[in-house]
């Protein structure tokens, strides 16, 4: 982050605690007490929400935990200091066990799991009354001083929530700015593109959720002590979870800062109108937030965050570049022989109902060598390449990949197939949009790298060779189709494979473009990569290929190299058609 900016934000927050110092109003002490502790809130549930795109309706149940947690111990006369840690354990062991199940929901389906869940843990607050006091709630012993979390005057109080904001917030800022941020938004943006870059997306989900958890917890613990009464209808409040929620939205989703943004906005205007109205204003806030919810999609879909990097000119850089259109990389002086089996197919059947997609397909792939897959539409290539990474599981048939130390190993998963050196691009481009360029190597390059300076240094080097050194500050959205397919060979390429699947990289750009992808594969290839491409570009197949399979309604149809094949009357008859022949007559 720049100095300019630290130091803008630093003021910022300073602003935040010195503002009711300075005018010592109880109400506006509230005020600010509520702000720190909804942009700790929404900031911790940004993690899930923001990050790795996982909408979650359900957050109070860890914010309740973290209260009740905190008042049942203090009865029992242990600290809430102590309790706020129980209270944040408990939370990730339930935030582990629902998500595990619920991540495997995708869309509305994983909110509307959350708000089940949240009505659950209601309902068992409700029935377990020797516990929770049931519907009449539990009340604090009012034991005042710093070990109770409980004050007579609001500057401790105030400390406190500005302190856990700060935890959560810098607990954000880590996590962006590190591997783990990375592949959360890389699992947001495309979860398959994510899974072939290594990316165990199950498992960087759980990590995020049990960090916004604890986090949820330790706040609700103080938020609690701060109000000294709770009951199951306030903390495991559907109201509470969109609440938390909507200052990210409003603020700016997926920021670090967004939440905050969103409570220094909302939080005044909601307390300032109850305050004026009094009884009058009961449910104002929800409209407050419904009014202002509205406005910012209809007006600032990037939230707040967006409006104010447009303003000061930092957002969306080099939109609609064109990339593609460079050199390819220098070749190598010589190409490395053809050597052994890397990689063999055998018997590879799979159905998809009555449909019988690949009929006991086999065949090798040799190191060093291009192999070209071909066919008509809908003879099953993509279903090859999916078994091929670990993407679908083969009802019959293996898939062996040979390791480094020279064994064969047979993979299962797709993180299986990339760590033992298998990487592949999708027929359908799979950018991270919402990243740049350079971040979308650098999601690649985290395959071999912990350190983000390692992987942003990888991410540059690979950028140079595949061509894209002049957009890597361009967000991967504004490239044209060349670009991205260029991009998309970067990301893998970053992760050094030994065996590259290509699923139709030239398809959709022009004959100049196609050129130069040919010259990248054969650079690609001369560094000892074995390739296997799918395409329907025959100059590239020609051009390319030491030898080539021919597919047709799930069967090998004829397999040897390029200038057999394309004469072939069988080849000719199910996929080149006899024009082809008399062109090349």
């Amino acid at each position: 982050m720049p100095r300019l900016h630290l130091a803008a934000l630093a003021v910022f927050l300073a602003a935040i605690f010195i503002t009711p110092v300075v005018i010592g109003d109880q109400f506006i002490y509230h005020v600010f007490i509520t702000i720190c502790l909804f942009a700790g809130l929404s900031t911790a549930w940004n993690i899930v929400g923001g990050f790795a795109g996982q909408l979650s309706l359900g957050h109070a149940i860890f914010y309740g935990i973290g209260a009740y947690a905190g008042i049942i111990l203090m009865n029992h006369g242990i600290s809430p200091w102590i309790g706020m840690f129980v209270g944040a354990a408990v939370a990730v062991l339930a935030a582990v066990v629902i998500s595990y199940p619920c991540f495997r929901l995708k869309g509305p389906f994983f909110a509307l799991a959350t708000i089940a869940f949240l009505e659950v843990f209601r309902v068992l607050a409700l029935h377990f009354r020797d516990f929770t006091g049931g519907a009449t709630g539990l009340m604090i012993p009012l034991r005042f001083g710093w070990e109770w979390m409980v004050f007579r005057e609001r500057l401790p109080a105030l400390i406190i929530a500005f302190g856990m904001m700060l935890v959560a917030l810098a607990a954000a800022w880590w996590i962006r700015s590190h591997r783990l941020g990375f592949y959360l938004v890389a699992t947001r943006e495309r979860e398959s593109a994510a899974q072939a870059a290594g990316v165990s997306t199950v498992r960087v989900r759980l990590v995020a959720v049990s960090v916004s958890a604890a986090l949820c917890a330790m706040i609700g613990t103080f938020h609690a002590m701060y109000l000294t009464f709770i009951e199951p209808a306030a903390v495991f409040s559907l109201t509470m979870s969109i609440q938390i929620a909507m200052f990210a939205l409003i603020g700016g989703i997926g920021t670090v800062f967004g939440p905050l943004i969103g409570a220094v906005f909302l939080v005044p205007i909601s307390e300032l109108s109850r305050g004026w109205l009094g009884a009058h204003a009961l449910g104002l806030h929800g409209f407050v937030y419904g009014v202002v919810l509205v406005l910012v999609v209809l007006f600032m879909p990037n939230g707040l965050m967006g409006a104010l990097k447009r303003l000061t000119g930092k957002a969306d850089p080099q939109r609609g570049v064109q990339a593609g259109a460079v050199a390819a990389a220098p070749r190598a002086a010589e190409r490395p022989p053809i050597g052994g089996d890397i990689l063999v197919a055998e018997r590879l059947d799979k159905h998809f109902g009555g449909l019988h997609v690949t009929n006991d397909v086999s065949f090798s792939l040799k190191e060093g060598e291009i192999l070209a897959l071909i066919g008509p539409n809908g003879a099953g290539k993509t279903t090859v390449f999916n078994m091929l990474s670990g993407f679908l599981a083969a009802d019959s048939g293996s898939v062996r990949v040979r390791d480094a130390d020279g064994s064969f190993q047979t993979p299962v998963t797709p993180g299986d197939f990339a760590a033992i050196g298998v990487g592949r691009t999708f027929q359908i481009v799979q950018p991270f949009a919402a990243m740049t360029v350079e971040e979308n190597i650098m999601v690649g390059a985290f395959h071999r790298f912990r350190d983000v300076g390692d992987a942003r240094e990888a991410a540059r080097e690979t950028a140079h060779r595949m061509g894209l050194a002049p957009w890597l500050d361009a967000e991967a959205r504004g490239l044209t189709i060349g670009g991205l397919k260029r991009l998309e060979v970067a990301r893998v390429m970053a992760m050094q494979p030994r065996i590259l699947l290509l699923d139709e990289v030239m398809a959709g750009i022009n004959q100049t473009d196609v050129r130069r992808a040919i010259d990248l594969m054969l650079s690609i290839r001369d560094t000892g990569v074995s390739i296997i491409a799918i395409e329907h570009v025959m100059q590239a197949v020609m051009s390319l290929s030491d030898r080539v399979i021919v597919l047709n309604s799930g069967q090998i149809i004829a397999e040897g190299r390029p200038n057999d094949v394309v004469r072939d009357p069988t080849v000719i008859e199910a996929y080149l058609g006899k024009e082809f022949t008399h062109a090349h007559a």
